[in-house]
């Protein structure tokens, strides 16, 4: 009984946060991924750039982070001089991005991605904390799982939409204990249709980045195996 009524607690507070980071009205007006908008902090971003001697204006984050959460764009550095205001889609004004910088160190590239999936890994982790372990359905790679997510409460596995494709993407999750999105799909959509070759080895990653305007967020690294396939870069 403790537990349903912890669970039930969760959840609700998880809808109250939800509620209160997105309200209805903002999310039909700011979750659209306008190019025009990503450019122009882009350019602003440039300015900045060489106005200060090659820093960027990002946040500081711990060494640790992912790649792709690494480096947020910190508006309020630009902002009056550079941007007249951070764009309506991003979560400082109201939207569902975060805005984040790839490939610093050579060519500082504005992108983005949607701020839904840490609420959703969130809520995941918020339904493993209140049974007390992650219930491991199968490893799919070494230290790399799917969840048995009955036994957290859901009747339907939970997942995000790809950015890429708009198909369902699903989680997976170390023996950690942290949760990740799988793109193991849109990276074999990628190296098929575009028939692109990579080296054993390689995180394969960066192919979804490249003409897109979104970053795999929340994932793991990839290679490919012998048929050119995608799979989990393990140690």
């Amino acid at each position: 009984m403790k537990r349903i009524i912890l669970v039930f607690l969760v959840l609700s507070s998880i809808g109250i946060l939800s509620g209160c980071l997105y309200p209805q009205d903002k999310l039909a007006k700011n979750q659209v991924p306008y190019e025009d908008q990503i450019q122009v902090v882009q350019t602003a971003v440039k300015k900045f750039q060489k106005d200060n001697d090659g820093i960027l204006p990002i946040k500081t984050k711990d060494q640790k982070t992912p790649i792709y959460e690494k480096y947020p764009i910190e508006f309020k550095k630009i902002i009056p001089q550079y941007l007249s205001d951070a764009p309506g889609n991003s979560y400082e004004n109201g939207g569902i991005f975060q805005y984040v910088l790839i490939d610093v160190e050579n060519n500082p590239t504005v992108k983005i991605f949607d701020l839904r999936i840490a609420e959703k890994i969130r809520e995941i982790h918020m339904r493993i904390d209140a049974q007390g372990y992650p219930p491991f359905k199968r490893e799919v790679s070494k230290n790399i799982y799917t969840l048995n997510y009955k036994k957290i409460g859901y009747k339907e596995e939970p997942y995000v939409i790809s950015p890429y494709t708009n198909h369902n993407l699903p989680f997976v999750i170390t023996g950690q204990g942290e949760i990740y999105v799988d793109y193991s799909s849109d990276l074999y959509n990628v190296l098929q249709n575009k028939n692109i070759h990579v080296k054993k080895g390689e995180d394969i990653r960066p192919i979804l980045t490249k003409d897109s305007l979104f970053v795999p967020a929340y994932s793991l690294p990839y290679t490919v195996n012998e048929k050119n396939e995608p799979i989990f870069l393990t140690k």
